[in-house]
């Protein structure tokens, strides 16, 4: 019997209707049955999932090959038990809810085969809401490594495996992990093999959310996460010793699997539980959270997981509720740094330092545009001559000399729309200073208050009205939203050839001027009105 390229891996328990979809993408890869294996074990399913198994293994003898078993509780066990049985050339493991893309796994065998890889991961994208990190299919590469990638947040074991790894290795899924199993195996291969690829030019894999949201990963508490993730943590340290390449694998950790027991469903544990996954993260952040890696993250999460390890409860609880009604705290410009004030900056009960709170080479659009908004508009009329009196609220207090009001002509770019702010890359040419500008602390002493007086020019124009601030040695562009605040009623000035202006909340709720002569307005009102009218007598007369 010829030996398969590719031994597929399906651990099921309870997965119907996806099964089917699975098991079909799986038989009608373009690779051909003749050339692949598939290993279905069914850990104790109480639904249809064991016959649907038998149902395929009957039509595809000698391709698909079912196991049956009491249930172990998880993913692991039938997975090992998958291995023990599995003859292809490589393995590769796929969730019993997901399904493949039909050229996957011949793809995927040719790369290996043309490149010599042990490992190559195909792009995964999720459905029906999963969400699947994209940073590492950015682009296809024969050689990347674990250390200087996106591969540590790529850690799911749907990947093809070289077996002669595995089994060299002896690779096995720790059977006592209910969550993430399959990460000490992915890591240890990639830490062990001789070259990991990725493609990144078809999608390879559809990771599907249930609509009942029963994925394992989903279900797993606060208590059960945070077990496994430091057993992970353990392995992992073992395999890698200390220094930037363990840093590099644990950033996820940190960013990713503690970072989320902290998030806005923490408030509403019990204390009891609030307690121990703080004791939990600090003991891993005592054994693994270097300066390196602390300065690596973005200062929310840097700032959680700083509060959980100094025990600080009710400061991380504020912490996450605040941000979660009112947006990001504001900024504290300071000696050319800036800080996020969080709660516990500069508590002197706390004392954790203020590089914890400092932002370190990210972009922080959501801390500007959170709080920038419209305090008032007027205008303001001399003789001929017509200004617009704004006063800005800027999330910003320190030093602010170099915030500022402007006038943009073009509207931001579709691409940093979405965040309300964007970081502006060096050297981009910024329109002038909009009038006079005047700054005061706002009374909580949490922003700034920019006024300008900014002169109305009689030309057409519809201009976008922006804060401009240097955070941390970056320039930051910020629409002025409204924030439902009462507009100035448009105005008509000069005598000789009218103009209108007016303020008004475009779509989004940021304030826009517009201007435009009265007369070429009115005119063309008119004569749209005389053409309506020309068409309705023509029409008439036709008839």
């Amino acid at each position: 019997m010829t030996t398969p390229d590719v031994t597929v891996v399906v651990a099921v328990y309870n997965t119907m209707p996806y099964l089917t979809e699975c098991l079909e993408s799986l038989v009608n890869q373009s690779i051909g049955v003749d050339r692949l294996e598939v290993v279905a074990v069914d850990d104790g399913s109480t639904d249809d999932s064991g016959r649907e198994l038998d149902r395929f293994a009957e039509r595809y003898p000698g391709t698909v090959k079912v196991i049956h078993q009491a249930n172990s509780g998880g993913p692991a066990a039938p997975s090992n038990r998958a291995l023990e049985v599995a003859t292809g050339r490589y393995v590769y493991f796929i969730g019993s809810d997901d399904y493949l893309g039909t050229d996957a796994l011949k793809r995927m065998v040719a790369c290996a085969d043309k490149h010599d890889s042990d490992v190559v991961v195909g792009k995964m994208v999720g459905t029906n809401g999963r969400y699947v990190h994209q940073a590492l299919y950015k682009k296809s590469d024969p050689d990347v490594s674990l250390y200087d990638s996106a591969l540590p947040f790529t850690l799911a074991n749907t990947k093809l495996f070289r077996r002669d790894l595995v089994e060299r290795h002896k690779l096995r899924f720790p059977e006592d992990l209910p969550v993430g199993s399959d990460q000490p195996f992915t890591i240890e291969a990639c830490v062990r093999a001789r070259k990991i690829s990725v493609l990144a030019d078809y999608t390879y894999y559809y990771a599907v959310k249930r609509g009942d949201a029963s994925n394992i990963t989903y279900r797993a508490d606060h208590l059960a996460r945070l077990r496994c993730t430091a057993e992970i943590m353990k392995f992992t340290a073992g395999l890698i010793e200390a220094g930037p390449q363990r840093d590099a694998v644990f950033k996820r950790h940190f960013t990713w699997e503690l970072a989320k027991l902290v998030q806005d469903d923490f408030p509403a544990l019990d204390r009891e539980t609030q307690i121990q996954v703080c004791a939990g993260i600090a003991g891993l952040a005592d054994e693994y959270f270097t300066e390196s890696l602390r300065d690596s993250m973005d200062v929310k999460r840097r700032v959680r997981i700083a509060l959980a390890q100094r025990g600080a409860v009710t400061e991380l609880i504020r912490a996450i509720e605040e941000e979660a009604a009112q947006g990001a705290p504001p900024l504290l410009l300071e000696d050319g740094r800036a800080f996020v004030r969080y709660p516990g900056f500069r508590d002197p009960e706390l004392g954790l330092p203020d590089r914890l709170y400092e932002v370190i080479g990210e972009s922080v659009p959501r801390q500007l545009a959170d709080g920038t908004g419209l305090v008032s508009a007027r205008w303001e009329q001399q003789g001929q001559e017509l200004s617009v009196s704004l006063s800005v609220r800027v999330p910003v207090t320190g030093e602010t000399d170099r915030a500022v009001i402007r006038l943009a002509n073009k509207a931001m770019p579709k691409s940093a729309d979405k965040p309300g702010a964007r970081r502006l890359p060096v050297g981009t040419e910024l329109p002038a200073p909009a009038g006079d500008l005047s700054r005061t602390t706002t009374d909580d002493g949490t922003g700034t208050v920019l006024t300008a007086r900014i002169p109305v020019k009689p030309v057409r124009a519809k201009l976008g009205v922006r804060a401009y601030l240097d955070v941390a040695g970056s320039t930051y562009e910020v629409p002025v939203r409204t924030l439902d605040r009462p507009l100035p009623l448009a105005r008509r000035w000069r005598e000789k050839v009218p103009y209108r202006v007016s303020a008004n909340a475009n779509a989004k709720g940021r304030l826009v001027i517009t201007t435009a002569p009265l007369w070429e307005s009115s005119s063309s009102g008119e004569r749209s009105r005389l053409r309506h009218l020309m068409s309705r007598v023509k029409r008439k007369l036709t008839r």
